[in-house]
């Protein structure tokens, strides 16, 4: 560290990343607030090497994967993702464990004495203080937290966009962008060309490219194109074919990538659609490692990887079923995974189901409901939770759209909480989705 930092006890440390009151001010939030506490830190990010993982579907597991994959070829690889589904420290992980309640309480440390010092420097200089977002203090402190445990690689997961993300303040070597969605639309625009046109932005001069297979919708593709021919880059195109689709939980999805150099088959004990992330995670870790993988390290390596909150089982009795879907576009992945598993929607459990206001509500309603037999609503606990009375008002009308009765509407609780205790109170097996946020809440009720 380059000056005295006072170490933050745990618990002030968590309470400081969800409110960053403290130190913020009114300009911005802007992406040079984070460059500048980089530099206050003597950037603790030019220490190891950086890759960027941007998209708004499959970006999580595919940091995931590209992760676990450079562990396996022997890196000692580091993991930034968000958010995190039950305590802060999860969003940092150091040869995949997640780091301890002590080495975020000072990575956030270092990261609040840096901010401090910036806007302090700013307000004797006539300047206003910045806006220090909780994202950007998360991040500085990860990448604080990464260099003190001398990290080869870390693999650093988009919050928002691309453009003005805080991992945009880092200068990787190497990013990714998985599929496009509709997805903060008040912040990115309401159209797929303009949220594509803030992730392209993370595409620069000189370094390698991959771009998944969820970006090949004409609108899309056209504005990587045209990012990619004006940073003078030839993209990398991840792609991959299913050769063995899981019939049960628990049962192995097989499935062929082929990159500039490998054929690549292995087995992944996860849905279907997590291929087409793990296709890109290998593409990704190809192009910055400069050759070929292990096949047999590969696949032991996404055998090994955890993808919580994704078809994740956080109870086994009665059935608690989660998954981070959270658009339209997730939303038929997770359905066709459950097709392939539970192919009769009378038989499937009840859908507990939640949404965010900014994101494509009545598409994630549209998707969901028709796969449920009964369906539950609730409300999370964020600041951006659609109200339950007015989620339950979108899937009653989705419900009539069908011609199924008005009981398949079976409860609305104001909580998750409330609603998790009605259910497990009657033995119902469940199946939570519709955002992220859910998936954290039902995973955190029970002691995930």
């Amino acid at each position: 560290m380059p000056f005295a930092v006072e170490e933050l006890p745990f618990d002030e440390a968590v309470a400081l990343a969800a409110d960053t009151g403290t130190i913020s001010g009114d300009a911005g939030p802007l992406l040079e607030t984070v460059i500048d506490m980089l530099d206050e830190l003597e950037r603790p990010d030019r220490h190891f090497d950086c890759i960027q993982v941007a998209g708004t579907n499959g970006k999580t597991s595919t940091a995931r994967f590209a992760a676990a994959i450079l562990l396996g070829e022997g890196l000692t690889s580091a993991l930034y993702t968000s958010p995190q589904l039950v305590r802060y420290p999860e969003r940092m992980e150091i040869g995949g464990r997640v780091v301890s309640d002590d080495a975020f309480a000072h990575g956030v440390s270092a990261a609040r004495a840096a901010g401090e010092r910036v806007n302090a420097r700013r307000i004797a200089a006539g300047e206003r203080a910045y806006t220090i977002t909780p994202f950007d203090l998360l991040t500085v402190a990860a990448l604080v937290i990464f260099a003190e445990a001398a990290v080869d690689v870390a693999v650093l997961e988009v919050g928002l966009g691309g453009r003005w993300d805080a991992t945009s303040a880092t200068d990787p070597v190497a990013v990714a962008i998985t599929g496009i969605g509709l997805d903060h639309m008040r912040i990115l625009g309401d159209t797929l060309a303009q949220i594509a046109g803030e992730k392209a932005a993370v595409i620069k001069p000189g370094r390698a490219v991959v771009l998944g297979e969820g970006t090949h919708e004409s609108s899309v593709q056209r504005v990587m194109d045209e990012r990619c021919r004006a940073c003078g880059v030839v993209p990398l195109l991840a792609n991959h074919v299913v050769l063995e689709r899981p019939k049960r939980l628990g049962d192995a999805c097989v499935f062929s990538t082929t990159t500039s150099r490998a054929i690549y088959t292995p087995r992944i004990v996860k849905p279907a659609y997590q291929a087409q992330n793990a296709a890109c995670a290998i593409a990704l870790a190809e192009a910055y490692l400069a050759r070929a993988l292990d096949p047999v390290t590969l696949e032991e390596s996404l055998a090994t990887c955890p993808t919580p909150g994704r078809f994740d089982v956080v109870r086994a009795e009665p059935l608690v079923l989660v998954d981070a879907c959270h658009n339209p576009q997730s939303c038929e992945m997770f359905v066709s995974s459950l097709d392939e598993i539970s192919p009769v929607v009378a038989e499937r459990p009840t859908l507990l189901i939640a949404a965010l206001i900014d994101k494509d509500v009545s598409g994630i309603v549209d998707v969901l409901v028709p796969a449920f037999p009964r369906v539950v609503v609730t409300q999370t606990a964020s600041t951006r939770a659609m109200t339950a009375r007015e989620l339950a008002g979108l899937v009653a009308d989705r419900l009539a759209a069908l011609g199924r009765p008005e009981g398949d509407l079976v409860a609305v609780y104001g909580s998750v909480p409330e609603a998790l205790d009605a259910l497990t109170a009657t033995g119902e097996p469940v199946v939570a989705a519709g955002t992220i946020t859910l998936a954290g809440e039902v995973a955190g009720c029970l002691g995930r």
